[in-house]
């Protein structure tokens, strides 16, 4: 079996995603394997997956199922322990719903495996990128978000918020997970300034970031309050924390 390439997919409430996600990338036949970790979606989210995997991707299609909606944080470092105990070697975060394109997995791929980088970051904010059926306010909260990050943290991440990510097996060894505080939207925030203060090379990739057209956005006042504080407090935390995972730390 070829353990190089996993994608990892949280889900909730994705039926009208998930099935076309899935085949998208099986169909794009360049070996990638998928994880699917759903958080109790009450619309059958998870029914599809396990449908699909007794149907036609056995061995390449994977599904965790939690109890209760956990977060987008945990959901992650739920997939990322499972991927390092399997041995995966490049280890991709994408959203269900076709806002991140799977046919930039490659070029994310590529910049870890032939271009030294670490940690490739599809970023909406460096040249190429950009954003189709975006509204408007959303575009200048997600800019802000991003600069404000910049400026609080030093970080030279232009697109700190990004969650379409591929990460060599080797960060995620490194990461001592315990030491993430955020479980929303602020965990992408979190992970890749830890990567940063761990010494590893992050490369931003363009990439044209496209709104859903199917299901329900999941973003929040919530999520904003969390990205906003979430930085300050990763500021400050930052001075005690060191993220490095522990030689006994299992």
């Amino acid at each position: 079996m070829n353990l190089e390439k996993l994608v990892i997919i949280p889900t909730y409430n994705e039926k009208e995603n998930i099935d076309n996600i899935i085949s998208y990338v099986f169909n794009m036949d360049l070996n990638y394997h998928i994880l699917v970790i759903d958080d109790g979606s009450p619309d059958g989210t998870a029914q599809i997956v396990q449908n699909l995997i007794d149907t036609k991707y056995a061995g390449t299609l994977f599904l965790e199922q939690r109890t209760g909606k956990l977060g987008l944080g945990t959901a992650y470092i739920h997939g990322f322990k499972w991927a390092l105990a399997k041995g995966y070697e490049y280890i991709f975060e994408m959203d269900a719903d076709f806002s991140h394109n799977p046919d930039d997995l490659e070029r994310l791929y590529n910049a870890c495996k032939n271009e030294g980088a670490d940690v490739a970051v599809g970023s909406r904010y460096v040249k190429g990128g950009g954003f189709i059926n975006w509204p408007a306010s959303r575009i200048m909260i997600s800019k802000g978000g991003s600069l404000y990050t910049r400026m609080i943290t030093w970080m030279p991440v232009k697109d700190p918020t990004a969650g379409f990510i591929c990460y060599r097996k080797k960060v995620l060894d490194t990461i001592n997970f315990d030491e993430i505080s955020f479980v929303g939207y602020a965990f992408q925030i979190e992970m890749k300034f830890a990567a940063w203060k761990l010494g590893f090379k992050i490369k931003e990739v363009p990439i044209v970031f496209q709104d859903r057209t199917e299901g329900t956005s999941k973003m929040s006042k919530g999520i904003v309050k969390e990205g906003i504080l979430g930085v300050l407090n990763l500021r400050w935390q930052s001075m005690f924390k060191k993220y490095r995972k522990r030689m006994n730390n299992n």
